[in-house]
C-alpha cells in the first residue's frame, strides 16, 4: 500500500516558478518508479515528466528545459520544479506511482492545482 500527498500547487504569473512535492508513504519508495501526471480542464491526463528508481528520468518535449523532476529517498519525497511557466501549464498535478514495478502506475495522489496567469 502507497498513500501519496502532493502540495506546493498554487497560482503564479508566466515566468514564475513553482515547486511540487509529493510525499510517499512505506518502505519501497526507493525501488519503485515515480512519476508527475498534469490534467487541465477538458482534456485527458498526460504523464510530464517520470522518475525511476535507478535515476533515470523522462519529460515530455513541451517543459524539457523549464521542469526538474528528483527524488529524496530519504524523506521519501518525489519532487517537481517549475520554471518559466507558461498559461499553457495550468493544470490539476498528480503523483504516481508505480508500486509492482511493471510499468504501470497504480497510486495516484488527490493532485494539486497549478494556475498561472498571463
Amino acid at each position: 500500500q502507497v498513500q501519496l500527498v502532493e502540495s506546493g500547487g498554487g497560482l503564479v504569473q508566466a515566468g514564475g516558478s513553482l515547486r511540487l512535492s509529493c510525499a510517499a508513504s512505506g518502505s519501497i519508495f526507493s525501488n519503485i518508479a515515480m512519476a508527475w501526471y498534469r490534467q487541465a480542464p477538458g482534456k485527458q491526463r498526460e504523464l510530464v515528466a517520470a522518475n525511476g528508481p535507478g535515476g533515470k528520468v523522462y519529460y515530455i518535449d513541451s517543459v524539457k528545459g523549464r521542469f526538474t523532476i528528483s527524488r529524496d529517498n530519504a524523506k521519501n519525497t518525489l519532487y517537481l520544479q517549475m520554471n518559466s511557466l507558461k498559461p499553457g501549464d495550468t493544470a490539476i498535478y498528480y503523483c504516481a506511482a508505480d508500486s509492482r514495478r511493471i510499468g504501470v502506475y497504480d497510486y495516484w495522489g488527490q493532485g494539486t492545482q497549478v494556475t498561472v496567469s498571463s
